[in-house]
């Protein structure tokens, strides 16, 4: 603590001082006005002038009796008992010395004819004619040093009245602020039940100062443990440090007169450890008229259901993380449960579950369907001559050139080897055969090239064609159709599409 805070006065003490002075400041204007203070001076001038006229009188006497060691022994035995007079001068009225003594005496003698306090003339009579004069020199009447002045009884009352004054005022302050405390307008029993409550409660009054903080609330901060009666709520930095929307604390909202004000998120700070989220309410205090006194502010701690919540939500996120990686894993089985390995297309169990459909649904509609089968052709000499490796890549190229030609909304799949299949929805026989062909084209032309790494011969592929509208009662009987139409095909040559008809004659194309 600094020099400057260890002098610095309590409000009690300042308040006190602040009485004294204007206490002390009235009794000096009352006395400068009215002169309701008794003066010393006044007393003083009294007292030497009645001293004065007194031994005027004496040496008056003396004078006419002739008996001058009488009057010498009177002024010495005067000089003596007076220890303020310095003095005696007795003048005749010509201005010369009749007698004079003691240790003032020369000055005395040059001193003005102007009478004075410390300086006293009073005239000596000789009948009804002035004789001449006796002067008396006395002490200054006035203070001349420090301890003089402090001495006056003047400066003594105004000390004694000072230093008392501020003792009793500071005693009657102590017990009237006391009572003025505003923690003091509640009961203890009330603070008790207070106390008992697991969340921090406090009291405001209508101009935010705290009436009472139970001990939840000063748990809450190693700061909340001081006393916070009668100090304004919002000057506490600690409890609104962490604050960093710009919306009003909700006990300024509620004594802006909001009404009650729920469910406010804070986070307190703290100087060794993570905040502490509370939860903020306040509710207004009012009078029996219904006039704002106050709020109540509750303060709930939070924390662990919010850390709860924070882990809850990560948990959460983590298992949508979880499920997506399922759904792509489970994507990727129904792919690989669906698709051929090698080419990608539609295996045959997969096929024939949508094409069953497809086939019902044509059926119902009384719409054509096709289906197209293609081989390729020569295939087992590309194994015995290149190897599977490049039999692979054959298959793979025609698979991506089928796919390619087909339609939007045409399946195609992996019938065997070298084999597939393929159904077209909506489509005439004319139609698949326009596409059959084209796709045939296509292969022939640049199916050979797509192989990589080694020259092959020409690949080439066969095709059959049959439609629903051609007489199939299912779709097995439908790809047997094409199945003998692509057989057409091969044996007419190869590279070529032929299209089922009912009189079983095959139309090569």
């Amino acid at each position: 603590m600094t020099k400057l805070g260890a002098l610095r006065m309590g409000p009690i003490a300042r308040i006190s001082l602040g009485v004294v002075a204007l206490l002390v400041s009235l009794v000096l204007l009352a006395d400068m006005l009215f002169g309701v203070v008794p003066g010393h001076g006044e007393q003083q001038r009294k007292l030497r002038q009645r001293v004065a006229e007194t031994l005027a009188v004496q040496i008056t006497s003396l004078l006419e009796a002739g008996d001058t060691a009488t009057l010498a022994r009177t002024i010495a035995q005067m000089l003596a008992r007076d220890s303020d007079l310095r003095s005696i001068v007795v003048r005749r009225m010509d201005g010369s010395t009749y007698f004079q003594t003691g240790d003032d005496a020369r000055s005395s003698a040059k001193a003005a004819a102007v009478s004075t306090l410390d300086d006293l003339r009073v005239p000596i009579l000789s009948g009804a004619r002035t004789w001449g004069e006796v002067q008396l020199r006395f002490a200054p009447a006035t203070p001349e040093t420090l301890l003089g002045w402090l001495a006056s009884p003047m400066i003594r009352a105004l000390l004694l009245l000072s230093v008392g004054g501020f003792a009793l005022s500071y005693a009657y302050m102590r017990r009237a602020m006391h009572y003025l405390n505003p923690s003091n307008t509640v009961p203890e029993r009330v603070r008790k039940a207070f106390d008992a409550l697991t969340e921090g409660l406090v009291i405001v009054d209508a101009q935010a100062r705290i009436v009472l903080a139970n001990q939840a609330f000063r748990n809450l901060h190693p700061l909340a443990a001081a006393d916070l009666n009668g100090r304004q709520i919002d000057a506490q930095a600690w409890l609104t440090a962490g604050v960093t929307d710009a919306q009003p604390l909700p006990w300024t909202r509620t004594l802006s007169g909001e009404g009650a004000v729920a469910g406010h998120n804070l986070d307190l700070l703290q100087p060794d450890r993570a905040p502490v989220r509370l939860l903020v309410s306040s509710a207004p205090v009012a009078d029996n008229n219904g006039r704002l006194r106050g709020c109540m502010i509750t303060f709930d701690d939070v924390t662990a259901v919010h850390r709860a919540n924070e882990e809850l939500r990560a948990t959460m996120a983590e298992l949508q993380r979880t499920r997506g990686r399922i759904e792509e894993q489970n994507v990727e089985l129904r792919r690989l449960a669906e698709r051929d390995p090698l080419t990608g297309c539609f295996n045959r169990r997969a096929f024939y579950q949508a094409a069953l459909e497809l086939f019902a649904q044509a059926k119902e509609d009384h719409t054509d369907l096709c289906c197209v089968m293609a081989d390729i052709d020569h295939f087992k000499k590309f194994n015995d001559v290149y190897g599977h490796a490049v039999g692979d890549q054959v298959i793979q190229t025609v698979a991506r050139m089928l796919g390619d030609g087909l339609r939007e909304g045409d399946m195609l799949c992996r019938y065997g080897g070298e084999e597939f299949c393929m159904v077209l929805p909506g489509a005439t026989p004319d139609v698949a055969r326009q596409v059959a062909d084209a796709i045939r084209a296509s292969i022939h032309e640049h199916a050979k090239s797509a192989i990589r790494g080694t020259d092959v011969m020409r690949i080439a592929a066969s095709f059959g064609v049959a439609s629903v509208m051609m007489g199939a009662s299912s779709l097995e009987s439908l790809i047997e159709q094409a199945d003998q139409a692509l057989y057409r095909s091969k044996e007419g040559g190869r590279n070529r599409v032929s299209v089922w008809r009912p009189e079983a004659e095959l139309e090569p194309a």
